[in-house]
């Protein structure tokens, strides 16, 4: 079926889509999992300089406005990789965590005001480290925090007392993605064009469960399904296609999902159900996929597609409102009520 498929597909009503602009563009991008409140999401800005912002916004869902507050917006040294929340929703305090040139905590006082809380740096033998592409914070055990770095490694901290659990050299080339998918077990992705899962139990082995069909094609990110452990979800450098895998059956995807028009740029696994799945990508579609129980590689629609006014870059799936999708594009954060 041709991609033309796409503008026959529902599409989130203009009533349900609402928007935060920011006066600089938007990379990273977080949610906050607290059970109580408004939705809140961390912004975290792209500027080709050492000064940096981040932004904690509130959705007022009576108002349906975002609200921004001047003492809830810090610099950051160098624009953020990743942005992530504590993912205990009763966490006290309320903890954000950075990557960039260093893991960096940062607490959130009730008062609205953010102070550093640690700047964790896993070089033993210089101030500097080598920047981190990404990291994830791990839900079941959630003192560990896994970054992920050009320089080849994971390292996996102990956040509690700001020290490292392990350091791994994971690939050939540079790491790009990490992801949790139990306690002690994590994968990730790189641009020696594989994915592996590790094992803390056993450090010395991993295994490879999928390597690119072209020698050597950056993945360049990586999602685990964390409502069936089985699956995940990964995407190739300048690629339009979002690779489905089932860790029961390596090399081989279980599913290819070909509806984009151009590159792909971030996914996310719906947080309550283990067959749905948004991807978004330069072509601006932000697009929702179903996947069926006996899959056809090849021949799966989107269920929902929504189109932005340029390049999606990122996306969050709210595990606190499932039904929100908030997606950054140019200057521009969208909530998605889908």
């Amino acid at each position: 079926m041709e991609s033309s498929t796409l503008d026959s597909h529902p599409k989130p009503s203009a009533s349900n889509v609402f928007t935060h602009e920011s006066p600089f563009p938007i990379y990273a991008l977080a949610e906050s999992s607290s059970s109580s409140g408004s939705p809140r999401l961390a912004i975290g800005s792209f500027l080709e300089e050492y000064t940096n912002k981040v932004d904690i916004v509130v959705f007022d869902e009576e108002t349906q406005n975002f609200v921004s507050n001047p003492s809830l917006s810090f610099d950051h040294p160098h624009p953020p990789t990743k942005l992530m929340f504590h993912p205990s929703s009763s966490k006290s305090p309320d903890l954000l965590a950075s990557s960039g040139d260093f893991l960096r905590l940062w607490e959130i006082h009730p008062n609205n005001t953010v102070e550093p809380r640690a700047v964790l740096n896993n070089s033993k033998t210089s101030e500097f480290c080598a920047p981190l592409t990404s990291f994830d914070w791990n839900e079941a055990e959630p003192r560990r925090i896994g970054t992920s770095s050009i320089d080849t490694t994971c390292t996996i901290w102990d956040i509690e007392r700001g020290a490292v659990e392990t350091q791994l050299i994971a690939h050939d080339k540079e790491v790009y993605d990490i992801a949790w998918g139990e306690a002690g077990v994590f994968a990730s992705v790189s641009a020696d064009g594989s994915v592996r899962i590790f094992d803390l139990r056993d450090k010395e082995h991993s295994t490879i469960i999928y390597e690119s069909p072209q020698p050597e094609t950056p993945l360049l990110r990586l999602a685990w399904n964390k409502q069936d452990l089985r699956y995940m979800a990964t995407i190739l450098m300048d690629n339009s296609k979002v690779v489905i895998l089932d860790i029961r059956s390596p090399t081989m995807p279980v599913a290819e999902l070909q509806r984009h028009r151009a590159s792909v740029n971030a996914i996310a696994w719906s947080p309550q159900s283990s067959r749905h799945i948004c991807s978004a990508g330069d072509d601006s579609q932000a697009l929702i996929w179903e996947l069926p129980t006996v899959a056809d590689p090849s021949g799966i629609d989107p269920i929902l597609a929504y189109s932005a006014g340029s390049e999606i870059n990122q996306l969050q799936w709210s595990a606190k409102q499932p039904d929100w999708i908030a997606i950054a594009f140019g200057n521009k954060m969208q909530l998605l009520k889908v």
